[in-house]
């Protein structure tokens, strides 16, 4: 039954993302917030979905998302952390790769939404990008998202933070909020079954700008840490 109900979400999850791509094409004519808005329409319906699969989608610690300039630092499991940024923060921006950028519509409505597009491989060039682009973001009230790990890792795996999230934090100075996730326990980063129970979003307090290299990451890696491995026994 799980692979039935899993294959059918993936079946509606690409029709779905299909239709809104293709009929909403006339919305990159518009400003960048009707993108914007597309993407929480857009986001609500993949996460809708998951029902199919028995699963349920909560978001806690509302109270930590930002509203206004703000680097937003999330656990990464899957592919659905990016699609819950979209869906519940208000202005997400995020720094994505290159490659994600030459996908049809995705690619053109992520710039449109002000996505920071980088070559990962680009070292301090991408890191001065990263922060010219974050000021402009920040001035039309934006949040921006970046993977503090840079890419997923399975569920309680060794966790291993860049310092490129530290650079942006000194350079940047704004608060960096943590989000906590248990999505890979029910959306595994690779291949289609989707396991019934609870994904958790958990937006954690934010850190202060302000604060040594040192202590903002092991106060990052602790946050996020702690609350995701305390997430995966839902």
């Amino acid at each position: 039954m799980i692979v039935v109900r899993s294959l059918l979400y993936v079946a509606l999850f690409y029709l779905w993302t299909a239709v809104i791509a293709i009929l909403a094409t006339p919305v990159l004519l518009g400003p960048w917030r009707w993108t914007l808005a597309l993407f929480h329409f857009w986001g609500r319906g993949v996460t809708g979905l998951l029902r199919i699969c028995g699963i349920r989608v909560e978001v806690r610690g509302r109270q930590y998302i930002p509203t206004g300039p703000a680097l937003v630092a999330p656990k990464h499991h899957c592919m659905l952390d990016v699609f819950a940024q979209f869906t519940w923060l208000p202005a997400s921006a995020f720094v994505m790769k290159q490659e994600l950028a030459w996908i049809p519509w995705f690619g053109w409505y992520a710039k449109k939404a002000g996505a920071i597009i980088i070559d990962r491989d680009g070292g301090s060039k991408t890191m001065r990008q990263v922060i010219r682009e974050g000021v402009e973001r920040f001035k039309r009230g934006q949040q921006v998202v970046t993977f503090p790990e840079g890419t997923r890792k399975a569920p309680g795996a060794e966790p291993d933070y860049k310092p490129g999230i530290a650079a942006l934090y000194r350079e940047l100075n704004v608060p960096v909020y943590p989000v906590a996730t248990n999505a890979g326990v029910h959306w595994p980063a690779h291949g289609f079954i989707r396991r019934p129970g609870t994904i958790v979003f958990e937006y954690l307090e934010p850190i202060p700008p302000g604060l040594k290299r040192a202590e903002f990451m092991r106060i990052l890696e602790e946050r996020i840490e702690t609350r995701s491995n305390e997430l995966l026994a839902l």
